[in-house]
């Protein structure tokens, strides 16, 4: 995959004319500096789907609970299994959409690549 040019804005910065402009251009960009994750992933949510356009929320660190399937305890295993399970049932019921946002609750960041270009 090649690397995309993502502008990042702080959550002031992205105004909902700004914001309407990003998903109008299709471009791929990044939040940093998220006080409030939830609501940020909200707005960009409505604001893609206003569009007519279809969206995946993910956490970006997702890869590490399905990984804790390779830890030999009950929990990490089962625990990983669900994780896995539910990852995939996810990507199933969010097949091929148009923009990908993934959380990042330990920088702060919300991440939004368009994915069709």
């Amino acid at each position: 995959m090649a690397k995309l040019d993502i502008e990042n804005y702080t959550s002031d910065d992205l105004t909902s004319e700004k914001l309407s402009s990003l998903i109008e251009t299709k471009k791929s960009f990044k939040i940093v500096a998220v006080k409030d994750i939830g609501f940020m992933v909200n707005k960009i949510e409505g604001a893609i789907e206003k569009r007519d356009l279809s969206c995946r929320v993910y956490s970006e660190f997702r890869s590490v609970a399905m990984g804790a399937v390779a830890i030999p305890t009950p929990v990490t295993v089962l625990g990983g299994l669900a994780a896995i399970v539910g990852t995939a049932a996810h990507n199933l019921a969010t097949f091929n959409p148009d923009y990908e946002i993934g959380k990042n609750k330990i920088k702060n960041t919300v991440t939004v690549i368009y994915q069709k270009a």
